[in-house]
């Protein structure tokens, strides 16, 4: 699903470029091949606008330099998940789908990772994590989440398939959960429906844990769910035990341009590792936070 509108709006905007490079032709006098170019540029200038739209509205003061790097790491991040990832590409073949272990050649077997992205994702953006974690001797489940826009809720269901399965094929009596933006809450709404017995660690990457104001009027359940302290947030937050919230640690960006206010994306008594310099997507194909994630897994801090 997904895929198909990935490719429906790319070739969406590549007609609207290439209309837009016919007028110019036409009406200034300018080299036909002005036409397929605008045609195939559209969908990168696309990502480049809507990118750096978000960065404006959520830019702190004092950030230059940090802000315009995390500006040209989400444009790359971006560009590579939903121009030429996402909407075609298979599957490499030492990441399996959805169930992937550890290659022969890795480390001792460590505990089971299930991976939940978020919104209007799917289980390819986490290729370069799940690299990492079947290099550390890490089995791994990638989550696919659909449908697209429902409650954060619905998802508990699809999560806890997930957990089931990998549990029986590691035998591993606990995993670890690691999320990205809406990931995270749809890890916390299945401690909720599921309990956290089965838990040993919950990492959530960019997660709105307090909301976000990217958009003040959201039109789908999942993103009302994730609005600046919405009542479902709030109510999630007043569910959960301090022993709940001991299983968990939160990495935020400063320079996150879709969870926003950054540094207020806080549980009471979690502990928050703080990435400069990265966009929200960069998150999950940044080196240095698989590094980090790995090592939180296998110390517990």
């Amino acid at each position: 699903m997904l895929a198909q509108l990935l490719r429906r709006l790319i070739a969406g905007q590549m007609l609207v470029g290439a209309g837009l490079g016919w007028l110019i032709a036409r009406e200034g006098h300018a080299p036909l091949w002005l036409i397929p170019s605008l045609a195939l540029l559209a969908p990168w200038l696309t990502s480049l606008g809507v990118i750096l739209t978000g960065a404006i509205k959520s830019r702190q003061a004092g950030q230059n330099a940090l802000w315009l790097r995390s500006i040209a790491g989400e444009y790359r991040a971006s560009t590579r998940i939903f121009l030429l990832q996402l909407p075609w590409a298979k599957t490499p073949a030492h990441i399996e789908t959805p169930l992937s272990r550890p290659s022969a050649d890795a480390t001792a077997p460590r505990v089971p990772v299930v991976l939940v992205h978020g919104y209007i994702c799917k289980h390819r953006v986490w290729d370069a994590m799940a690299s990492q974690l079947l290099r550390a001797g890490h089995t791994v489940h990638r989550l696919d989440l659909e449908p697209l826009f429902t409650s954060i809720d619905d998802y508990a269901e699809a999560l806890e398939k997930a957990v089931e399965e990998i549990s029986r094929a590691t035998g591993a009596p606990q995993v670890a959960l690691i999320g990205h933006s809406m990931g995270g809450l749809v890890i916390r709404a299945w401690m909720r429906a599921c309990g956290t017995e089965r838990v040993q660690r919950v990492i959530t990457l960019g997660t709105p844990h307090q909301g976000t104001r990217i958009d003040p009027h959201p039109k789908t359940p999942n993103g009302r769910q994730m609005s600046w302290h919405s009542d479902w947030l709030q109510t999630l937050a007043a569910s959960e035990t301090a022993a709940t919230r001991q299983l968990m640690r939160i990495a935020v960006t400063p320079q996150d341009s879709v969870v926003y206010p950054q540094l207020e994306q806080r549980l009471p008594d979690v502990p928050v590792t703080v990435f400069e310099g990265l966009g929200h997507l960069e998150l999950i194909q940044s080196k240095k936070v698989a590094h980090w994630v790995v090592k939180v897994l296998e110390t517990g801090v």
